[in-house]
Protein backbone atom coordinates (compact mmCIF):
# COMPACT_ATOMS: atom_id res chain seq x y z
CA UNK A 1 0.00 0.00 0.00
CA UNK A 2 1.46 3.33 -0.71
CA UNK A 3 2.64 5.59 1.73
CA UNK A 4 -0.32 8.29 2.89
CA UNK A 5 1.29 11.70 4.07
CA UNK A 6 0.01 14.53 6.14
CA UNK A 7 -1.33 17.52 4.97
CA UNK A 8 1.82 19.08 6.19
CA UNK A 9 4.10 17.05 4.92
CA UNK A 10 2.01 17.10 1.27
CA UNK A 11 2.61 21.02 1.36
CA UNK A 12 6.44 20.88 2.48
CA UNK A 13 6.92 18.30 -0.38
CA UNK A 14 5.77 20.59 -2.94
CA UNK A 15 7.88 23.34 -2.02
CA UNK A 16 10.66 21.44 -1.60
CA UNK A 17 10.12 19.80 -4.77
CA UNK A 18 8.77 22.90 -7.25
CA UNK A 19 11.75 24.67 -9.68
CA UNK A 20 10.04 27.81 -9.68
CA UNK A 21 11.62 30.43 -7.60
CA UNK A 22 7.97 31.32 -5.82
CA UNK A 23 5.37 28.25 -4.73
CA UNK A 24 1.87 28.36 -3.17
CA UNK A 25 0.54 25.01 -2.03
CA UNK A 26 -2.96 24.90 -0.96
CA UNK A 27 -4.28 21.23 0.78
CA UNK A 28 -7.37 20.50 1.95
CA UNK A 29 -8.53 17.66 3.55
CA UNK A 30 -11.94 17.15 4.23
CA UNK A 31 -14.36 14.32 5.95
CA UNK A 32 -18.18 14.43 5.12
CA UNK A 33 -21.08 12.23 6.12
CA UNK A 34 -24.93 12.17 5.19
CA UNK A 35 -28.22 10.76 5.63
CA UNK A 36 -31.17 11.16 2.85
CA UNK A 37 -35.05 9.62 3.48
CA UNK A 38 -38.33 9.36 1.39
CA UNK A 39 -41.31 8.17 2.29
CA UNK A 40 -40.81 8.10 5.88
CA UNK A 41 -37.40 5.89 5.34
CA UNK A 42 -33.74 6.00 5.75
CA UNK A 43 -32.98 5.22 1.72
CA UNK A 44 -28.97 6.13 1.73
CA UNK A 45 -26.15 7.36 4.27
CA UNK A 46 -22.59 7.34 3.99
CA UNK A 47 -19.11 8.68 4.93
CA UNK A 48 -16.47 10.30 2.46
CA UNK A 49 -12.95 11.19 3.03
CA UNK A 50 -10.75 13.24 0.02
CA UNK A 51 -7.32 15.19 -0.05
CA UNK A 52 -7.12 17.51 -2.43
CA UNK A 53 -3.73 19.45 -3.40
CA UNK A 54 -3.22 22.74 -5.51
CA UNK A 55 0.29 24.10 -6.77
CA UNK A 56 0.72 27.36 -7.47
CA UNK A 57 4.20 27.85 -9.96
CA UNK A 58 5.40 31.49 -9.95
CA UNK A 59 8.05 32.62 -12.32
CA UNK A 60 8.84 36.11 -12.96
CA UNK A 61 5.17 36.91 -12.25
CA UNK A 62 4.06 34.56 -14.47
CA UNK A 63 1.68 31.80 -12.62
CA UNK A 64 0.22 28.30 -12.97
CA UNK A 65 -1.96 26.22 -10.95
CA UNK A 66 -2.54 22.60 -10.96
CA UNK A 67 -5.33 21.03 -8.95
CA UNK A 68 -5.97 16.85 -8.41
CA UNK A 69 -6.17 14.36 -5.69
CA UNK A 70 -3.18 13.93 -3.77
CA UNK A 71 -2.83 11.91 -0.61
CA UNK A 72 1.01 10.67 -1.35
CA UNK A 73 4.07 12.77 -2.28
CA UNK A 74 4.73 10.78 -5.75
CA UNK A 75 1.55 12.27 -6.62
CA UNK A 76 1.95 15.73 -5.52
CA UNK A 77 5.66 15.60 -7.15
CA UNK A 78 3.42 14.73 -10.48
CA UNK A 79 1.32 17.85 -9.71
CA UNK A 80 4.53 19.89 -9.22
CA UNK A 81 6.21 19.06 -12.09
CA UNK A 82 2.53 19.93 -13.96
CA UNK A 83 2.33 23.51 -12.64
CA UNK A 84 6.27 23.78 -13.13
CA UNK A 85 6.32 23.45 -16.68
CA UNK A 86 3.08 25.08 -17.45
CA UNK A 87 4.42 28.07 -15.70
CA UNK A 88 7.53 27.91 -17.65
CA UNK A 89 5.44 28.07 -20.88
CA UNK A 90 2.73 31.37 -19.36
CA UNK A 91 3.01 34.85 -20.08
CA UNK A 92 3.42 37.26 -16.60
CA UNK A 93 -0.02 37.46 -15.11
CA UNK A 94 -2.32 40.38 -15.19
CA UNK A 95 -2.83 40.17 -11.57
CA UNK A 96 1.21 40.02 -10.37
CA UNK A 97 1.58 41.14 -7.04
CA UNK A 98 4.21 40.20 -4.27
CA UNK A 99 3.41 37.00 -2.45
CA UNK A 100 2.12 37.58 1.09
CA UNK A 101 4.89 37.11 3.37
CA UNK A 102 4.53 35.61 6.79
CA UNK A 103 5.39 32.63 9.45
CA UNK A 104 3.71 29.42 10.58
CA UNK A 105 0.52 29.76 12.71
CA UNK A 106 0.31 28.25 16.62
CA UNK A 107 -2.30 25.38 14.77
CA UNK A 108 -0.16 24.41 11.46
CA UNK A 109 1.04 21.38 12.73
CA UNK A 110 -2.27 20.02 14.09
CA UNK A 111 -3.88 17.37 12.36
CA UNK A 112 -6.94 17.55 9.90
CA UNK A 113 -10.20 18.01 11.85
CA UNK A 114 -12.39 15.30 11.41
CA UNK A 115 -16.89 14.31 10.95
CA UNK A 116 -18.38 10.67 11.39
CA UNK A 117 -21.95 9.45 10.84
CA UNK A 118 -21.85 9.97 14.85
CA UNK A 119 -22.56 13.88 14.37
CA UNK A 120 -26.15 12.28 13.62
CA UNK A 121 -27.02 9.99 16.56
CA UNK A 122 -29.83 12.11 18.51
CA UNK A 123 -30.71 13.25 15.04
CA UNK A 124 -31.16 10.20 13.58
CA UNK A 125 -33.35 8.42 16.74
CA UNK A 126 -35.61 11.60 17.16
CA UNK A 127 -36.00 11.13 12.98
CA UNK A 128 -37.09 7.87 13.48
CA UNK A 129 -39.39 8.48 15.83
CA UNK A 130 -41.46 11.22 13.31
CA UNK A 131 -41.50 8.92 10.42
CA UNK A 132 -43.97 6.71 12.54
CA UNK A 133 -45.74 9.61 13.56
CA UNK A 134 -45.79 10.95 9.89
CA UNK A 135 -46.63 7.65 8.66
CA UNK A 136 -50.01 7.41 11.67
CA UNK A 137 -50.94 10.90 10.41
CA UNK A 138 -50.75 10.31 6.63
CA UNK A 139 -48.10 12.54 5.71
CA UNK A 140 -44.40 11.70 4.43
CA UNK A 141 -41.37 13.20 5.12
CA UNK A 142 -38.33 13.74 2.51
CA UNK A 143 -34.99 15.44 3.14
CA UNK A 144 -31.39 15.35 3.66
CA UNK A 145 -29.06 16.42 5.94
CA UNK A 146 -24.86 16.21 5.82
CA UNK A 147 -21.90 17.44 7.93
CA UNK A 148 -18.51 17.91 6.95
CA UNK A 149 -15.04 19.13 8.18
CA UNK A 150 -12.85 20.37 5.56
CA UNK A 151 -9.64 21.82 6.87
CA UNK A 152 -7.35 23.82 4.75
CA UNK A 153 -3.60 24.09 5.11
CA UNK A 154 -1.35 27.13 3.05
CA UNK A 155 1.89 27.21 2.57
CA UNK A 156 4.29 29.15 0.64
CA UNK A 157 7.82 29.64 -0.11
CA UNK A 158 7.57 33.36 1.93
CA UNK A 159 7.41 31.05 4.69
CA UNK A 160 3.40 31.24 5.21
CA UNK A 161 2.01 28.54 7.23
CA UNK A 162 -1.69 28.91 7.78
CA UNK A 163 -4.30 26.35 8.75
CA UNK A 164 -8.26 26.76 8.98
CA UNK A 165 -10.72 24.07 9.96
CA UNK A 166 -14.57 24.32 8.97
CA UNK A 167 -17.53 22.35 10.05
CA UNK A 168 -20.22 22.78 7.72
CA UNK A 169 -24.03 21.06 7.73
CA UNK A 170 -27.23 21.57 6.87
CA UNK A 171 -30.17 20.12 7.00
CA UNK A 172 -33.60 20.15 5.09
CA UNK A 173 -36.88 18.32 5.26
CA UNK A 174 -40.03 18.33 2.76
CA UNK A 175 -43.47 17.62 4.25
CA UNK A 176 -46.63 16.31 2.07
CA UNK A 177 -49.89 15.49 2.52
CA UNK A 178 -50.08 11.07 1.82
CA UNK A 179 -52.25 12.63 -1.50
CA UNK A 180 -49.27 14.62 -2.66
CA UNK A 181 -51.47 17.43 -2.43
CA UNK A 182 -49.47 19.99 0.06
CA UNK A 183 -46.40 20.48 0.68
CA UNK A 184 -44.04 22.20 3.31
CA UNK A 185 -40.27 22.38 3.58
CA UNK A 186 -38.45 23.89 6.65
CA UNK A 187 -34.28 23.62 6.47
CA UNK A 188 -31.19 25.52 8.36
CA UNK A 189 -27.46 25.55 8.69
CA UNK A 190 -25.70 24.17 11.45
CA UNK A 191 -21.67 23.37 12.87
CA UNK A 192 -22.44 19.84 14.35
CA UNK A 193 -25.74 18.99 15.03
CA UNK A 194 -25.91 19.68 18.92
CA UNK A 195 -29.13 22.49 17.52
CA UNK A 196 -30.92 20.69 15.73
CA UNK A 197 -33.88 18.63 16.83
CA UNK A 198 -35.70 16.75 14.14
CA UNK A 199 -39.25 16.72 16.26
CA UNK A 200 -39.18 21.02 15.84
CA UNK A 201 -38.43 20.68 12.31
CA UNK A 202 -41.85 17.66 12.19
CA UNK A 203 -43.75 20.00 14.44
CA UNK A 204 -43.28 22.96 12.12
CA UNK A 205 -43.56 21.05 8.70
CA UNK A 206 -47.50 19.97 10.61
CA UNK A 207 -48.17 23.41 11.36
CA UNK A 208 -47.27 24.66 7.63
CA UNK A 209 -48.89 21.43 6.15
CA UNK A 210 -52.53 22.62 8.31
CA UNK A 211 -52.24 25.86 7.04
CA UNK A 212 -52.68 24.26 3.13
CA UNK A 213 -56.13 22.74 4.47
CA UNK A 214 -57.64 25.91 2.70
CA UNK A 215 -56.52 26.93 -0.74
CA UNK A 216 -57.09 29.54 -2.67
CA UNK A 217 -55.88 30.29 -6.14
CA UNK A 218 -54.40 33.89 -7.24
CA UNK A 219 -53.39 35.56 -10.16
CA UNK A 220 -50.16 36.89 -10.75
CA UNK A 221 -49.70 40.63 -9.63
CA UNK A 222 -48.11 42.59 -6.42
CA UNK A 223 -48.47 41.60 -3.45
CA UNK A 224 -47.75 43.03 0.17
CA UNK A 225 -45.15 39.79 0.73
CA UNK A 226 -43.25 38.82 4.21
CA UNK A 227 -39.70 37.34 2.89
CA UNK A 228 -38.54 34.77 5.59
CA UNK A 229 -34.84 35.07 6.50
CA UNK A 230 -34.26 32.13 4.04
CA UNK A 231 -36.12 33.72 1.42
CA UNK A 232 -34.05 36.78 2.17
CA UNK A 233 -30.83 34.64 2.12
CA UNK A 234 -31.41 33.57 -1.14
CA UNK A 235 -31.56 36.76 -2.85
CA UNK A 236 -28.83 38.82 -0.14
CA UNK A 237 -26.21 36.22 -2.01
CA UNK A 238 -26.88 36.68 -5.19
CA UNK A 239 -26.42 40.60 -4.30
CA UNK A 240 -23.65 39.61 -3.01
CA UNK A 241 -21.88 37.61 -5.80
CA UNK A 242 -22.39 40.80 -7.75
CA UNK A 243 -19.92 43.05 -5.91
CA UNK A 244 -17.01 42.45 -7.85
CA UNK A 245 -14.79 45.20 -8.22
CA UNK A 246 -13.43 44.80 -11.28
CA UNK A 247 -16.41 44.04 -12.89
CA UNK A 248 -18.87 47.23 -11.22
CA UNK A 249 -15.86 49.07 -12.35
CA UNK A 250 -16.00 48.25 -15.82
CA UNK A 251 -19.72 48.97 -16.13
CA UNK A 252 -20.85 45.53 -15.89
CA UNK A 253 -22.82 44.94 -12.30
CA UNK A 254 -25.76 47.56 -10.68
CA UNK A 255 -22.85 48.26 -8.37
CA UNK A 256 -21.57 50.16 -11.59
CA UNK A 257 -21.59 53.99 -11.59
CA UNK A 258 -23.56 55.66 -13.84
CA UNK A 259 -21.26 57.65 -15.63
CA UNK A 260 -17.89 55.22 -15.14
CA UNK A 261 -16.24 54.26 -11.83
CA UNK A 262 -18.64 52.46 -9.16
CA UNK A 263 -21.41 53.55 -6.75
CA UNK A 264 -18.96 53.25 -3.85
CA UNK A 265 -19.88 56.14 -1.25
CA UNK A 266 -23.71 56.28 -2.89
CA UNK A 267 -26.93 55.36 -0.95
CA UNK A 268 -28.31 52.39 -2.74
CA UNK A 269 -30.54 51.48 0.15
CA UNK A 270 -32.94 52.60 2.82
CA UNK A 271 -31.45 54.24 6.18
CA UNK A 272 -30.41 51.48 8.92
CA UNK A 273 -29.52 48.97 6.59
CA UNK A 274 -26.28 47.02 7.27
CA UNK A 275 -24.87 44.45 4.98
CA UNK A 276 -21.46 42.78 5.62
CA UNK A 277 -19.31 39.22 6.32
CA UNK A 278 -16.99 38.58 9.53
CA UNK A 279 -14.75 35.86 9.41
CA UNK A 280 -15.23 35.93 13.44
CA UNK A 281 -19.01 36.41 13.56
CA UNK A 282 -20.39 34.17 16.10
CA UNK A 283 -22.03 30.40 14.42
CA UNK A 284 -20.81 31.30 11.15
CA UNK A 285 -17.59 31.70 11.77
CA UNK A 286 -15.29 31.24 8.26
CA UNK A 287 -11.87 31.09 7.22
CA UNK A 288 -9.69 34.53 8.47
CA UNK A 289 -7.29 34.26 5.47
CA UNK A 290 -7.64 34.54 1.48
CA UNK A 291 -7.54 30.83 0.02
CA UNK A 292 -7.02 31.42 -3.62
CA UNK A 293 -6.43 27.82 -5.89
CA UNK A 294 -6.48 30.26 -9.24
CA UNK A 295 -7.16 34.12 -10.61
CA UNK A 296 -10.36 35.54 -11.28
CA UNK A 297 -12.12 39.21 -11.62
CA UNK A 298 -12.65 38.26 -7.66
CA UNK A 299 -9.56 36.35 -6.78
CA UNK A 300 -6.07 36.43 -6.82
CA UNK A 301 -3.54 33.53 -6.24
CA UNK A 302 -1.06 36.15 -5.41
CA UNK A 303 -3.43 37.06 -2.58
CA UNK A 304 -3.66 33.76 -0.97
CA UNK A 305 -2.94 34.39 2.71
CA UNK A 306 -4.06 38.37 2.51
CA UNK A 307 -5.57 38.52 6.39
CA UNK A 308 -9.74 38.59 6.27
CA UNK A 309 -11.06 40.80 9.00
CA UNK A 310 -14.60 42.44 9.22
CA UNK A 311 -16.13 44.44 5.97
CA UNK A 312 -18.93 46.36 5.56
CA UNK A 313 -20.60 46.17 2.03
CA UNK A 314 -23.46 48.70 3.48
CA UNK A 315 -23.61 50.85 5.93
CA UNK A 316 -26.32 52.69 6.77
CA UNK A 317 -27.83 51.76 2.92
CA UNK A 318 -24.69 53.31 1.84
CA UNK A 319 -22.43 51.34 -0.96
CA UNK A 320 -18.88 51.06 1.18
CA UNK A 321 -16.82 48.14 -0.38
CA UNK A 322 -16.87 45.91 -3.23
CA UNK A 323 -15.12 42.44 -3.72
CA UNK A 324 -11.44 43.25 -4.57
CA UNK A 325 -7.94 41.94 -5.19
CA UNK A 326 -4.62 43.71 -4.12
CA UNK A 327 -4.78 44.11 -8.62
CA UNK A 328 -8.54 45.37 -9.03
CA UNK A 329 -8.32 47.40 -6.12
CA UNK A 330 -5.19 49.51 -7.76
CA UNK A 331 -6.81 49.20 -10.78
CA UNK A 332 -9.96 50.74 -9.55
CA UNK A 333 -8.99 52.98 -6.75
CA UNK A 334 -10.96 50.61 -3.81
CA UNK A 335 -9.98 49.64 -0.68
CA UNK A 336 -8.16 45.82 -1.24
CA UNK A 337 -11.19 43.79 0.40
CA UNK A 338 -10.98 40.26 -0.89
CA UNK A 339 -14.37 38.29 -0.36
CA UNK A 340 -15.37 36.14 2.58
CA UNK A 341 -17.37 33.04 3.22
CA UNK A 342 -20.35 34.53 5.08
CA UNK A 343 -22.69 37.23 4.82
CA UNK A 344 -25.00 39.16 7.60
CA UNK A 345 -27.69 41.50 6.70
CA UNK A 346 -28.86 44.02 9.86
CA UNK A 347 -31.90 46.82 10.01
CA UNK A 348 -31.19 49.36 12.32
CA UNK A 349 -34.11 48.84 15.49
CA UNK A 350 -35.65 46.00 13.61
CA UNK A 351 -36.84 43.80 16.63
CA UNK A 352 -39.04 40.59 16.42
CA UNK A 353 -39.36 37.39 13.81
CA UNK A 354 -41.44 37.34 11.04
CA UNK A 355 -44.79 36.46 12.42
CA UNK A 356 -44.62 40.02 14.06
CA UNK A 357 -44.66 41.27 10.40
CA UNK A 358 -47.64 39.07 9.71
CA UNK A 359 -49.56 40.47 12.16
CA UNK A 360 -49.50 43.93 10.59
CA UNK A 361 -50.94 42.29 6.99
CA UNK A 362 -53.80 43.19 6.14
CA UNK A 363 -54.44 41.19 3.07
CA UNK A 364 -50.75 39.70 1.49
CA UNK A 365 -48.55 36.43 1.00
CA UNK A 366 -46.10 34.85 3.25
CA UNK A 367 -43.04 33.14 1.58
CA UNK A 368 -41.23 29.94 2.76
CA UNK A 369 -37.91 29.98 0.34
CA UNK A 370 -37.25 30.55 -3.22
CA UNK A 371 -35.77 28.16 -6.04
CA UNK A 372 -34.19 28.04 -9.46
CA UNK A 373 -32.69 31.97 -9.31
CA UNK A 374 -31.34 33.28 -12.40
CA UNK A 375 -29.87 36.83 -13.27
CA UNK A 376 -32.13 38.47 -15.83
CA UNK A 377 -30.16 42.07 -16.12
CA UNK A 378 -26.65 42.52 -13.96
CA UNK A 379 -27.02 46.43 -14.65
CA UNK A 380 -29.75 46.43 -12.25
CA UNK A 381 -29.25 43.00 -10.55
CA UNK A 382 -32.80 41.75 -11.76
CA UNK A 383 -33.03 38.41 -10.98
CA UNK A 384 -36.07 35.77 -11.66
CA UNK A 385 -37.10 32.56 -10.04
CA UNK A 386 -39.73 30.78 -8.42
CA UNK A 387 -41.51 30.15 -4.83
CA UNK A 388 -41.56 26.63 -3.56
CA UNK A 389 -43.00 24.40 -0.77
CA UNK A 390 -45.44 26.92 0.41
CA UNK A 391 -47.05 30.34 -0.15
CA UNK A 392 -49.40 31.31 2.39
CA UNK A 393 -52.35 33.44 2.47
CA UNK A 394 -52.17 36.23 5.46
CA UNK A 395 -55.21 38.22 6.23
CA UNK A 396 -56.26 40.70 9.09
CA UNK A 397 -52.78 39.66 10.51
CA UNK A 398 -53.35 35.69 10.81
CA UNK A 399 -52.32 32.64 7.57
CA UNK A 400 -55.31 31.69 6.45
CA UNK A 401 -55.02 28.94 3.54
CA UNK A 402 -51.97 28.26 0.97
CA UNK A 403 -51.98 29.34 -2.48
CA UNK A 404 -49.97 28.50 -5.92
CA UNK A 405 -46.67 29.30 -6.76
CA UNK A 406 -45.38 32.10 -8.82
CA UNK A 407 -42.61 32.81 -10.97
CA UNK A 408 -40.70 36.50 -9.39
CA UNK A 409 -39.50 39.59 -10.94
CA UNK A 410 -37.20 41.12 -8.85
CA UNK A 411 -33.41 43.20 -7.58
CA UNK A 412 -32.29 42.26 -3.90
CA UNK A 413 -30.82 45.73 -4.34
CA UNK A 414 -33.99 47.34 -4.96
CA UNK A 415 -36.02 45.53 -2.14
CA UNK A 416 -33.46 46.79 0.33
CA UNK A 417 -34.55 50.34 -0.55
CA UNK A 418 -38.68 49.12 -1.03
CA UNK A 419 -39.26 47.14 2.19
CA UNK A 420 -41.62 48.72 4.16
CA UNK A 421 -40.79 46.36 7.89
CA UNK A 422 -38.04 43.89 9.22
CA UNK A 423 -36.94 41.58 11.98
CA UNK A 424 -34.56 41.03 14.04
CA UNK A 425 -31.44 39.09 12.12
CA UNK A 426 -31.08 35.42 12.75
CA UNK A 427 -28.97 32.32 11.48
CA UNK A 428 -30.49 31.40 8.03
CA UNK A 429 -29.92 28.88 5.48
CA UNK A 430 -30.62 29.70 1.86
CA UNK A 431 -32.27 26.55 0.24
CA UNK A 432 -31.21 27.96 -3.43
CA UNK A 433 -27.47 28.39 -2.66
CA UNK A 434 -26.74 26.91 0.74
CA UNK A 435 -26.34 23.46 -0.02
CA UNK A 436 -23.44 23.10 -2.15
CA UNK A 437 -22.17 27.05 -2.14
CA UNK A 438 -22.46 29.47 0.69
CA UNK A 439 -24.40 28.29 3.77
CA UNK A 440 -23.31 30.90 6.32
CA UNK A 441 -25.60 33.80 6.49
CA UNK A 442 -27.98 35.61 9.02
CA UNK A 443 -30.82 37.83 7.69
CA UNK A 444 -33.58 39.21 8.52
CA UNK A 445 -37.51 38.83 7.55
CA UNK A 446 -38.64 41.79 5.02
CA UNK A 447 -41.90 42.96 4.13
CA UNK A 448 -42.09 44.11 0.54
CA UNK A 449 -45.48 46.09 0.23
CA UNK A 450 -45.56 45.46 -3.51
CA UNK A 451 -43.40 41.91 -4.54
CA UNK A 452 -43.89 41.60 -8.23
CA UNK A 453 -45.56 37.78 -8.37
CA UNK A 454 -44.82 38.07 -12.47
CA UNK A 455 -46.76 35.02 -13.41
CA UNK A 456 -48.55 31.67 -12.04
CA UNK A 457 -46.15 28.95 -11.65
CA UNK A 458 -48.11 25.31 -11.67
CA UNK A 459 -45.19 23.94 -9.39
CA UNK A 460 -46.40 21.99 -6.23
Amino acid sequence: MPAYATPQELAEHALATTTSPECVVVVGDATSTNLRWANNTLTTNGVMHEVGVTVVAVREGATASVSGTAATTEQVTALVEAADAACRAAEPAEDRNPLVEGDAAADWDLPPGQTSIDVFAGFAGELGEEFGRAEAENRVLYGFVSHGVGTTYLASSTGLRLRHEQPTGHYGCTGKTADLTASAWVGGATRDFADVDAHTMADTLVTRLGWAERRVDLPAGRYDTILPPAAVADLMIDAYWSMGGRDSFEGQTVYSGRTGGTRVGERIAREGVGLYSDPGHPALQCAPFEVATSSSGNASVFDNGLPLTRTPWLDDGVLTSLITTRHSAAMSGLSVTPGIDNLVLEIDGATGGWEDLVRDVERGLLLTCLWYIRVVDPQTLLLTGLTRDGVYLVENGEITGAVNNFRFNESPVDLLRRFSAASATQPSFSREWGDDYFSRTATPALRIPDFNMSSVSEAL
